[in-house]
């Protein structure tokens, strides 16, 4: 039976193979690769695996100058190990007997007995030498994948995907929305900091369940980003709205504390459990329609001009979400941009449908790929002629003239309010149906 060490490793080494070898979230494989482990353990292991995945390109190289010659393919659990292993003392500052000792432990537990040796060999080497030959790759992209940080540079030049891709290194703040819309109370309430944009924010790794007001719904966990598009409808009382792709929940419970009737759609029924029961816990079940069903259907199903606000948070390649989600850049590939653009198109078509002569709809994604924001945008006021753009200004929802392209939509950068921690990458635009 492994010792509580060990086991921690292995459950980092199980969250590691799910998303790099299966292409499963991290998220997702924290359910089995953790079972049984003490929260304290849990948590250990989820942060060994997120630092190795968020420093994946420089361990690699780090570990590979250490090899006299590659591993074999059938070899990939030992690598993996030699990561996890040079991760806890390249950045997690885990003292060198106890990661060189805990990795050649998970060798053998994991019949990896035949490269024990190895493993032990190279990470004291990792102890020793590592963190010059680390220094030495500090480059901005050195983290990423190559396609993504070509990709930045040819959308934003070089400059500004430099300052991006550092920012997407960095681990993200825990964000709250408040239930009643006052950042300031809520701040003095937790400890935490009202930010401009109006959400309050926490040093990363804050325990949730510890903060005040968690039972009483006054809050709900969101990025400051991912709580701007709600703020950019004109809401009122009784205003219709339809959310589209609406899970996990936070912008419904916006428009729901808003005062707003709410129809919120999205396809994916176990993601909507999170928005049944964020609503149950904040008291706003009864101004909420929840629907599991595919918008894109569903809009072609209901009477056109239904609602007078709609926003579509629409599916993406979430490569502005990078600090929160550092599995995520090995999830994806060149062309996910290009697989989602019907859906993006079809669901500001379906959002045009919906809404009623005089309403305002709200685009965005949590995508720094150019090409899943303006264009999208641009297109469907060629296909739509009663939609015009309604410019955004600065100062709404806290929002800084950099924080705005030249014709009035949000482009948010990881490296916006950086000396606050950041924010997620985004973009929105606001459109409004003249008839």
């Amino acid at each position: 039976m492994m010792d509580s060490a060990t086991a921690t490793r292995a459950a980092a080494l199980d969250l590691l193979i799910a998303v790099l070898d299966m292409g499963r979230t991290l998220e997702d494989a924290m359910g089995t690769a953790c079972k049984g482990l003490a929260p304290r353990d849990r948590a250990f292991a989820h942060m060994i695996a997120a630092t190795t995945l968020r420093r994946m390109a420089r361990l690699e190289k780090v570990v590979k100058s250490f090899l006299d010659r590659p591993l074999p393919n059938k070899a990939k659990d030992a690598k993996h190990i030699l990561r996890l292993g040079a991760a806890q003392m390249l950045f997690l500052d885990t003292p060198p007997h106890a990661a060189v000792g805990t990795a050649v432990s998970l060798a053998k537990a994991r019949r990896m007995t035949p490269y024990a040796g190895l493993i032990n060999a190279v990470l004291r080497k990792v102890s020793k030498d590592g963190m010059a030959r680390l220094n030495a790759l500090d480059a901005p992209f050195a983290d990423l994948p190559r396609w993504i940080g070509q990709s930045w540079v040819s959308d934003y030049g070089e400059e500004i995907a430099a300052r991006i891709a550092r920012a997407c290194g960095r681990e993200a703040p825990l964000d709250l929305t408040p239930r009643d819309g006052d950042p300031s109370a809520l701040a003095d309430l937790t400890g935490g900091e009202a930010l401009a944009v109006g959400s309050v924010r926490l040093p990363a790794g804050t325990h949730v369940l510890d903060l005040p007001g968690f039972e009483e719904g006054r809050w709900w966990i969101q990025d400051a980003a991912a709580a701007i598009p709600a703020r950019l409808l004109p809401l009122a009382p009784e205003l219709r709205v339809a959310d589209l792709c609406a899970a996990p929940g936070g912008k419904t419970l916006q428009l729901a504390a808003a005062g707003a009737r709410v129809t919120a759609v999205d396809r994916s029924e176990s993601r909507l459990g999170r928005v049944y029961e964020n609503l149950e816990r904040v008291g706003l079940a009864d101004q909420v329609e929840v629907l599991a069903v595919d918008a894109l259907h569903w809009a072609g199903e209901i009477e056109p001009g239904t609602f007078d606000a709609v926003l579509v948070d629409a599916p993406c390649t979430a490569t502005g979400t990078f600090r929160r989600h550092p599995d995520a850049p090995w999830l994806k590939n060149p062309d996910d941009a290009k697989a989602l653009a019907a859906t993006q198109s079809g669901l500001l078509d379906a959002a045009h449908r919906l809404l009623k002569p005089g309403g305002t709809l709200v685009y965005c994604v949590c995508s720094l790929q150019a090409e899943e924001g303006e264009p999208q945008v641009a297109a469907a006021l060629v296909r739509h002629g009663d939609l015009t753009r309604q410019p955004i200004k600065a100062g709404e929802a806290g929002l800084e003239t950099g924080m705005l392209t030249s014709v009035g939509d949000v482009r948010l950068f990881p490296f916006h309010l950086d000396d606050k921690g950041g924010l997620d990458g985004f973009y929105m635009a606001r459109l409004v149906k003249t008839s």
